[in-house]
């Protein structure tokens, strides 16, 4: 029988069932590749002078990108490869996800970014969106449209038959202490427009995977109803109880999560080993399940902790 890869066992999980042996891990970004590889985060680069070079000089920088992350992918048995990439034009990130087939053939699920609703503004743009939301809900209901229609299209023409497997809905929603907007707000300027673009994805054949930190739950019923394949990151420090999610909605939806950051930045080694076996014991029963911290491995997290992570995953996390 040939060996299952690290994509079908991705896909498995995102269709809820039990893949072979270790459950699939994958991190959303993994920003320490200078401590581990000695080489800078695609993300983290300066490419103002994109533009001055040569395609040569491109291609070179493409090649390298696509190098670091297959190298971390397989380094840490992640089953996945996020392109967190600095150009945001859509081609790029076909020719990032080329390059990553041509390097490691279909052994890693590749997603991108594809969210266009509504995310919690920015400091200088709540009060904005706030105004707005009051005195123009047309206006505000039409911008969402545009986007979602204008995200659709990209994907129809760019992705549709590209070697990208899927999106990653990277909008977030909410706070430690609940959304940002109520939930009968959400219901109006949020959840029409993650349905319809959850819809169009799958109808392309593509998987779909909601993230947003953040207590979640009082509009993780808006969330379900959307179908995604997944929620990520159910965010423990935000008080969102993985095993509750799994009792609630297990049946439903893949759930990613939550081994929780802040204790692998801060806590001791029994604190995380604690949130290590806590997320694995109760995200795994029954499939469905894909390991993962509660947000990403961030700049300014040791290396070792993560290993530590990855350490009781190799022991513990197997069906």
């Amino acid at each position: 029988m040939n060996k299952v890869t690290p994509r079908e066992k991705f896909i498995m999980a995102l269709e809820g069932k039990k893949p072979p042996g270790l459950v699939p891990h994958f991190e959303l970004r993994f920003y320490l590749t200078m401590e581990a590889f000695g080489k800078v985060h695609p993300e983290q680069r300066n490419y103002n002078q994109w533009d001055q070079m040569t395609e040569a000089e491109r291609k070179l920088h493409r090649k390298d990108m696509a190098e670091i992350l297959v190298e971390t992918a397989r380094r840490f048995g992640h089953s996945a490869i996020f392109l967190a990439l600095p150009l945001r034009e859509p081609e790029e990130f076909v020719r990032q996800a080329e390059l990553i087939r041509e390097i490691s053939g279909d052994e890693f699920f590749i997603m991108k970014h594809g969210d266009a609703t509504f995310k919690i503004p920015s400091g200088n743009g709540m009060l904005d969106f706030s105004f707005r939301m009051a005195d123009e809900p047309e206006s505000l209901r039409a911008e969402a449209q545009k986007r979602v229609d204008q995200a659709i299209a990209d994907a129809e023409k760019y992705i549709r038959n590209s070697p990208i497997d899927g999106f990653a809905l990277c909008s977030d929603y909410c706070l430690n202490t609940g959304p940002f907007l109520s939930p009968n707000q959400f219901s109006e300027f949020v959840t029409p427009y993650l349905e319809q673009l959850i819809s169009a994805y799958r109808s392309m054949n593509l998987y779909a995977i909601k993230h947003t930190d953040g207590n979640i739950m009082p509009i993780i019923d808006q969330l379900i109803q959307c179908n995604p394949h997944a929620l990520h990151s159910l965010d423990p420090q935000a008080k969102v109880d993985i095993a509750e999610v799994k009792r609630l909605y297990g049946k439903k939806v893949c759930l990613i999560g939550n081994v929780n950051c802040g204790l692998l930045d801060t806590g001791t080694d029994k604190e995380c080993i604690d949130s290590i076996r806590y997320a694995l014991t109760s995200g795994m029963p029954g499939g469905g399940y894909i390991f993962s911290t509660s947000n990403c491995i961030y700049t300014g997290m040791k290396l070792k902790r993560y290993e530590l992570m990855l350490d009781t995953w190799r022991k513990e996390g197997r069906y």
